[in-house]
């Protein structure tokens, strides 16, 4: 394009003679084509990161392999001790490296293969993503030889970093924390491992300025392997803004100059447990005795005094997959989808090239990824919803018949195969001009409802309840039909729950008969503003009083599929209710002195050295602004939810906030390990700088390789 704009450029020198009064104004035309052409199609000399004043780098690779090597840089930089830490764990050594604490972790790893498997996907690659991945993990060797002295001597045993390290890193993280866990496997209810979402995509049809916009909300605990990192990745043929889970070499929610997307956690089944007849020296399978595939590792157990203990891990495979309990006569064996998944990566880097909703499906419809609603907008004012995952074929049953422990000794209840993309539950453009999803079914995604669950399988997905989060969610996009970037914004920071909206009428009344205590309670309810702000008082004595209230049995209306958004609806026993009122009240006026004190005295934000009012709340009780919290020094403390949040509208340029909760560090010594937890208190998004310009007016350092 430069060497054509400069022909034109000496055809009209040449022809200036006869045109001299229009000169300047010709030349002002080619000299503003000239420029643009080497804007977008220029290849920089070098690879620089740019660090903006949040911490957020800006990596512009002169190839992909360069963009790779900063973002490992870049990573490093910002995470280096947690990084290694969960590359550590990943590798199944991290008891050897750390102590007994982390035996449970390598036990499970290692059972699950994943090392193993790690090698076989480095192999799978393609040549290019192979050269991708090596990039990635010299990045991180290089910044850790050049920066020996800003990382934990307890973290330096794992350097250096291969390539398979990310891979195994990758599998622990989706198919072996977000796909199935050693907890729920266990069956223990363990909040560590509850990550939620919202996400929603607004049409045209539905946005006040005539553009699509987009939500990402992804909800994860606030550290460990669930940390997002924020990041912009410049290279030819990519510019693209999001954000990655710590460890992972490519954004996983991002967006361009023409689309985006966001992720939310599906109610996917993508595991089931199979009991095993156990028989002589293996298992029963139609009606013949099969052998178990064995495989022994020897654990060391780093002790306190430095030396070590050695343990055998015998781990019997079967067809199934690896038993996971064994006791009685029986064993339990695990089968997991993705585990020849080897394109994960090279998906997510491929969506974030995409330039259209044509390209972006053929992208999608590889299914690589194992699990995760796909919520999608663009420039063009495409919006799609995608019930992405592995999903596999199962010969009968409904979805709750799944969740339960299924008989291993008949190849009638061993699926193999998985459904193709056109077979998983979908809508573009849907007539209402708006999509959500807070982790509920894909039937309940926009109203009138777009996507039937009558037309797919029974286990393919839960036909309810919807949630009141999901409800709320649903709520706010169908009752404005012009919703501004800015309206988005402050929907999305909601803390209104939904749960009192449906039950505080039948409460208040019955609670205004009881006791002195019970009236004091039910005027504080009164007055209370329904919300989980830091001023709103009422809603520390209403969820206290929620956390107890038996969901199974409280309401006069329970839900309904026919009114999905607005069941369940009253108190089935309002007398009772008011009795755990008064039970509830006593503890809250005794613990805190008064039965109308603030949420944000309760509920903290505690990161680094802050210490401030919380606002939202817990997901079930129908607030769409999701934090959780946990006991803390006689309060309570954030420890997840709403994490990295985008507003996104597909203007021209397009137009971006965003905030990563807790900021976008946590290496000892960072400025920026809770420099955003203010706007966080403050239900305050940033701007997101992605032109140099802009970056250069918030430049806070630079790195050139």
């Amino acid at each position: 394009m430069f060497i054509a704009a400069k022909t034109k450029f000496d055809y009209f020198l040449n022809w200036q003679q006869k045109s001299r009064r229009f000169l300047p104004f010709l030349l002002g035309i080619i000299f503003t084509l000239v420029v643009s052409s080497q804007s977008f199609s220029a290849v920089p000399k070098s690879t620089e990161i740019l660090w903006d004043t949040y911490g957020i780098p800006h990596i512009y690779g002169n190839s992909h392999q360069s963009a790779f090597k900063a973002f490992g840089w870049a990573q490093m930089q910002s995470h280096a001790n947690l990084l290694l830490r969960l590359y550590g764990q990943a590798r199944g050594r991290a008891a050897e490296y750390w102590g007994e604490k982390y035996l449970e972790s390598d036990k499970w790893v290692l059972t699950m293969g994943v090392p193993k498997r790690a090698s076989s996907w480095y192999k799978s690659q393609s040549s290019g993503f192979r050269s991708n991945l090596d990039a990635f993990a010299a990045g991180i060797n290089a910044y850790a030889k050049e920066h020996p002295d800003l990382i934990d001597k307890q973290v330096k045993m794992v350097l250096p970093v291969t390539p398979q390290d990310v891979l195994s890193h990758l599998q622990r993280v989706l198919l072996f924390t977000f796909v199935v866990n050693s907890d729920s496997v266990a069956d223990i209810n363990d909040t560590e491992y509850a990550p939620g979402s919202n996400g929603w995509a607004i049409a045209p049809k539905r946005s006040a300025d005539g553009k699509a916009m987009l939500l990402a909300n992804p909800h994860t605990p606030w550290g460990n392997l669930f940390l997002w990192y924020e990041a912009q990745i410049t290279a030819p043929g990519i510019d693209a803004y999001g954000s990655t889970l710590v460890g992972i070499p490519v954004l996983a929610i991002a967006f361009n100059d023409n689309l985006g997307w966001t992720h939310t956690v599906n109610t996917h089944d993508g595991w089931d447990a199979y009991e095993l007849k156990l028989q002589k020296d293996g298992y029963l399978f139609d009606n013949k005795v099969l052998p178990f595939q064995t495989t022994t590792s020897l654990l060391k157990v780093k002790q306190k005094n430095g030396s070590f203990q050695e343990q055998l891990l015998i781990v019997k495979n079967s067809i199934h997959g690896p038993v996971i309990s064994e006791k009685n006569g029986k064993a339990v064996a695990l089968r997991v989808v993705g585990q020849d998944s080897a394109g994960i990566l090279e998906q997510w880097w491929d969506m974030a090239t995409a330039k259209n909703l044509s390209v972006f499906q053929k992208v999608v419809q590889r299914l690589q990824l194992p699990m995760f609603t796909i919520i999608y907008a663009d420039k063009e004012g495409h919006i799609m919803h995608l019930f992405n995952g592995l999903v596999p074929v199962r010969k009968e049953g409904d979805f709750k018949y799944w969740q339960s422990i299924i008989p291993g000794d008949t190849s009638k209840t061993l699926w193999t195969k998985f459904h193709p993309y056109q077979d998983l539950p979908k809508v573009i453009d849907p007539p209402s001009g708006w999509l959500q999803n807070a982790n509920d079914a894909p039937w309940t995604t926009t109203f009138p409802t777009a996507i039937k669950a009558d037309n797919y399988p029974a286990y393919i997905a839960p036909r309810g309840p919807m949630d009141f989060r999901a409800q709320s969610s649903a709520r706010m996009l169908a009752e404005d039909e012009s919703i501004s970037f800015e309206e988005m914004i402050t929907y999305k920071h909601s803390t209104r729950m939904e749960l009192a909206d449906r039950i505080l009428d039948d409460l208040i009344p019955v609670a205004q008969q009881g006791n002195e205590l019970a009236k004091q309670a039910a005027e504080v309810l009164k007055k209370w503003d329904r919300q989980a702000n830091a001023n709103s008082k009422g809603a520390v004595l209403f969820a206290a009083w929620a956390d107890k209230l038996d969901f199974d049995t409280a309401f006069s209306q329970p839900w309904n599929e026919t009114q999905p958004r607005t069941t369940p609806n009253g108190l089935a026993n309002p007398k009772a209710a008011v009795k755990l009122l008064e039970k509830v009240a006593q503890e809250i006026k005794k613990t805190y002195g008064s039965l109308d004190v603030s949420w944000g005295e309760v509920f903290r934000l505690r990161v680094g050295n802050l210490d401030l009012p919380a606002n939202g709340a817990e997901g079930y009780l129908g607030t769409f602004r999701v934090v959780n919290f946990a006991p803390a020094e006689g309060r309570f403390q954030a420890v997840g939810g709403d994490s990295f949040v985008a507003a996104v509208e597909f203007s021209q340029p397009v137009r971006a906030m965003a905030l990563n909760s807790y900021g976008n560090a946590t290496q000892p010594g960072s400025s920026h390990i809770s420099d955003q937890l203010p706007l966080f208190a403050e239900k305050k998004l940033r701007p997101v700088w992605r032109t140099k310009p802009e970056i250069n007016a918030h430049l806070e350092g630079r790195k050139v390789f």
